[in-house]
């Protein structure tokens, strides 16, 4: 079941046509970003604006109803980065077209999602080059 049109706009506003977990710009994509649940219904997860977040495709299908994942570092699980709880710039940082994980939360979802998968590091590349990609601040 998919939310309401209205639910839809706000999040879709609220991300200005970004991926609320790799940042990509829906702009230069060829499909159009989703609509997720950040903790899936399926695992008791609402559809409320506070648990919905805009997801390009390959973030979407790489996170699937996962909502924990390892970080590579310390080998401990620990939840995957909430776009509706957390802060982006406290838990990843680019370094040119490179995602890097700062902390766990943000290593665990770097490897989770595939953040830095060789496509999305050439996306990325060309939205710098058009002023969309990495947004400032981040």
């Amino acid at each position: 079941m998919s939310v309401p049109d209205e639910l839809a706009a706000a999040v879709r506003e609220r991300a200005a046509g970004q991926c609320q977990y790799c940042l990509m710009h829906q702009s230069l994509q060829g499909a159009t970003f989703h609509v997720e649940h950040v903790v899936p219904r399926v695992k008791g997860g609402t559809s409320l604006l506070t648990n919905l977040a805009l997801a390009c495709p390959a973030c979407n299908l790489h996170k699937a109803d996962r909502t924990m994942a390892i970080d590579p570092e310390s080998g401990t699980s620990v939840p995957l980065f909430h776009p509706g709880r957390h802060i982006w710039s406290e838990h990843f940082r680019f370094d040119g077209d490179w995602v890097e994980g700062l902390t766990a939360i943000g290593r665990a979802t770097v490897e989770a999602l595939d953040l830095n998968h060789e496509r999305r590091r050439r996306i990325r590349a060309a939205e710098k080059r058009l002023g969309l990609c990495p947004p400032e601040g981040n």
